[in-house]
């Protein structure tokens, strides 16, 4: 036996009405002129007018049940979904056609179906993130913990009465906890942000000048790094901003700390350059290292995300500056950036309104 559920999933109601009006008054015809021919001769003029008849009362009949009862079920369906949707775009109306209505809960099925699907993949990948921030979290935490533990651990095993050994495990130590207080206090400065809490206290004041101090703030460990700082824009000019002062400055240490511990091992040179656009000024610092894989490029902003883990370690810091300066710019409504320079390493740019 063929399966008619094609034909009858891809039909309207009005074709599936008129299959059977049809059908049901092939059977009615024949059965009538049946009839005549045992009872008497057949009257065609009686037969002309019962076949429409026949057919067009069946017709709405049948059409009038089917649509009652897609449209009854529809609006179950429509209303489950409906719930679910948080806007949704059209509703079902007593007064549209059953073509409209089909064609409306079809959309809507359609879209929940893909909202759901991007609801599924959102869980996965925030999972997935959750599974890598505990897991950095953990690694993060565990280091200094585990060394201090083994500090004192040999200090009560008897190196506390050794003079030589008590002062540098003591200080070993003291860097252990430092290292945990940065961590737990970058978490907290990141939570307040995503949670509203941090405020910002937004002033007027010259970016050029702030860049300056910035930059002799950060000459010292530059030179460690046998790193150069250089500013191209004038030092003359001024680039009045309206922004938090103090947020500000933290963004520009940590990115120049980032280019100068990532820049050229022999001889490193971080560029910073601020720009006029519009109603912003754009701010550029650029380090001549080895650059970003283009595959983390969209990452780096991660809290503790690290495109070299052993080496991002050894090189010190909490995992969490990047992570803060795009909170802090975001804050400021404004947007930060990373690309990979045309010839080495990588600039680092972010916008700030101007103050008029």
């Amino acid at each position: 036996m063929p399966d008619s559920t094609p034909f009858m999933s891809t039909s309207k109601p009005e074709s599936i009405a008129i299959i059977d009006a049809v059908i049901i008054t092939a059977i009615a015809t024949l059965l009538y002129v049946l009839f005549m021919l045992l009872v008497s001769t057949p009257d065609f003029l009686t037969l002309l007018i019962f076949v429409p008849a026949i057919f067009i009362t069946s017709y709405f009949i049948i059409k009038y049940s089917i649509n009652r009862f897609i449209y009854s079920k529809i609006k179950i369906i429509y209303r489950t979904i409906g719930k679910q949707k948080t806007k949704p775009k059209s509703k079902p109306s007593q007064g549209k056609s059953e073509d409209d209505v089909l064609e409306i809960v079809n959309q809507a099925v359609l879209e929940w179906s893909e909202e759901q699907k991007k609801e599924v993949a959102e869980l996965k990948k925030m999972a997935e993130y959750r599974r890598e921030f505990i897991g950095n979290v953990s690694h993060e935490l565990k280091t200094p913990i585990f060394n201090i533990q083994g500090y004192i651990l040999t200090l009560l095993d008897g190196g506390l009465h050794d003079n030589e050994i008590n002062v540098k495990f003591l200080r070993r130590a003291k860097k252990s906890v430092n290292r945990l207080i940065a961590v737990v206090e970058d978490l907290e400065e990141i939570s307040k942000f995503e949670s509203g809490v941090s405020i910002l206290n937004t002033e007027t004041f010259d970016l050029n000048e702030l860049t300056k101090e910035v930059i002799e703030f950060m000459e010292m460990k530059a030179g460690k790094y046998n790193s150069t700082i250089e500013r191209i824009t004038p030092a003359n000019h001024n680039y009045p901003v309206i922004a938090d002062k103090k947020r500000v400055r933290q963004v520009l240490i940590n990115l120049i700390d980032n280019a100068i511990k990532y820049g050229d091992l022999k001889k490193g040179k971080v560029q910073i350059s601020i720009y006029d656009f519009h109603d912003y000024y754009l701010t550029e610092i650029s380090d001549n290292g080895m650059g970003i894989p283009e595959e983390f490029l969209f990452r780096v902003f991660e809290r503790f995300f690290r495109t070299d883990q052993a080496r991002s370690r050894k090189k010190g810091g909490s995992g969490l500056g990047l992570a803060i300066v795009k909170h802090i710019i975001e804050a400021h409504n404004q947007k930060i950036s990373v690309r990979n320079n045309s010839d080495k390493g990588s600039t680092f740019s972010f916008s700030l309104k101007k103050a008029k």
